[in-house]
């Protein structure tokens, strides 16, 4: 499996089956042609690339930045010697450029391994993160100018943050936050690793840390990103903590950092009804409420949920994932369009006849209207179509999706899993 950090019960099923069972689909699908399987006959599915190891990279984990009608995106590995990932461009014509490969330089064996979404300035340059990497190989903070030229703006160093998992959000002044899954604290975590903060980085790289968790009522690990407000309120989730629930680790919470760092907890998972273990961030209407997923609980325990937080921090589950035809387990955050509908991605479920880690479904893209109601845009059926979308979506003026699958594609890379694909959905 790719992704090294997932909830207990996904990494041990994952050891467990020891990897993806997909069906033969011969031949990668041509661009605009309609999937075999008749529930995605109603729309067009077009692989946009397909990633093979080197030099190209594989397992992008992390959604794309779309600057129409260019795509940018960062693969976890592959492009390399020390296999540590990509910064890589697809434009109109589905033509793939690297933009940078990560540990070229470095000694064998380092990893950088770039999880979260990229930002833009609107000056062409991109920000982003490294889970590992930098002097301590703790993570960075990074900026790929125009030129492809790589500074590292951060490197984290433990007390200061370690392992950012997401990507960054940016204010008006140019400043950065985001946050950390560990570090922190090394008094928390499993050997003192810490449990993870709240960071910013001004102008001049100088880093904050804004908030430090302590795997208490406060909240661990918060592998998502932050959605900050008007007068500058940071809201965010963590994996675990909150509550002695999920085998005592915590189902998680939504916090909020307010402007001097203090937090307050908006809601704690119980992994019952109301859904747990969130690994996303959120994301944040006109009115103010928030938007997100957990990746467990729910009605069907390892569905997983959709859900609303009002104004007034009451929470609303609005959709249960059943783990069937329906998908389950969405470990990425939501897209909003301008009639409210929400749309996003689950790692599982969807074509049952696909089994992904010894789990049934290779995963969906879905919708889910104002009303509650869900409609499945695409079931991923593995091979050369994709398979295991664990990161959320973007969608262009037109009303046309982009994504990314971190497996499947190429039959010949990693093992026959495959290295993921960027797709796009057409209604």
């Amino acid at each position: 499996m790719h992704q090294p950090n997932r909830a207990p019960l996904f990494l041990s099923l994952a050891i467990a089956f020891g990897g993806c069972s997909f069906p033969s689909t011969p031949g990668a699908p041509a661009p605009g042609v309609r999937t075999s399987n008749a529930s995605n006959r109603a729309r067009l599915y077009n692989v946009l690339h397909t990633f093979r190891g080197a030099p190209d990279g594989a397992a992008p984990n992390a959604g794309l930045l779309l600057d129409q009608p260019v795509v940018y995106g960062t693969t976890y590995q592959g492009g390399g010697p020390n296999d540590a990932g990509t910064v890589f461009r697809i434009d109109a014509n589905g033509q793939e450029a690297i933009l940078h490969r990560f540990g070229l330089h470095a000694p064998p064996g380092y990893r950088a391994g770039p999880e979260g979404n990229l930002i833009s300035d609107g000056s062409g340059n991109l920000y982003g993160t490294t889970f590992e990497g930098g002097g301590m190989r703790l993570g960075t903070v990074f900026k790929l100018d125009l030129n492809r030229h790589q500074t590292v703006l951060h490197s984290f160093r433990g007390v200061d943050g370690g392992y950012p998992y997401a990507g960054l959000i940016r204010d008006a002044a140019g400043n950065l936050y985001g946050t950390t899954e560990g570090g922190g604290d090394p008094s928390c975590g499993p050997g003192g690793t810490g449990c993870g903060t709240v960071f910013k980085l001004d102008t001049k790289n100088r880093e904050t840390v804004l908030y430090v968790f302590t795997d208490g009522t406060d909240g661990a690990q918060p592998y998502g990103g932050l959605v900050r407000d008007s007068t500058g309120n940071l809201y965010g989730t963590t994996l675990s903590g909150g509550t002695s629930d999920c085998a005592g680790e915590g189902c998680g919470i939504v916090f909020k950092i307010d402007a001097t760092g203090h937090e307050t907890i908006l809601h704690r998972f119980t992994d019952g009804a109301d859904g747990g273990n969130p690994y996303d961030g959120l994301i944040q209407d006109a009115a103010g409420n928030l938007y997100g997923t957990t990746s467990s609980g729910g009605t069907h325990i390892e569905g997983g949920t959709v859900f609303k937080i009002d104004v007034a921090g009451n929470e609303t589950v609005l959709y249960n994932f059943t783990d069937g035809s329906d998908g389950g387990g969405p470990f990425a955050g939501l897209l909003q369009d301008a009639a409210g509908n929400l749309y996003g991605t689950t790692e599982f479920g969807g074509d049952l006849s696909c089994s992904l880690f010894g789990i049934a479904g290779c995963g969906t893209v879905f919708k889910l209207d104002t009303r509650g109601r869900e409609a499945v845009l695409y079931r991923f059926e593995g091979g050369t179509n994709g398979a295991d979308p664990v990161a959320g979506l973007v969608m262009d003026m037109e009303g046309v999706i982009y994504g990314t699958t971190s497996e499947g594609g190429d039959p010949k890379c990693d093992a026959g899993i495959g290295c993921g694909v960027v797709f796009e959905l057409r209604s």
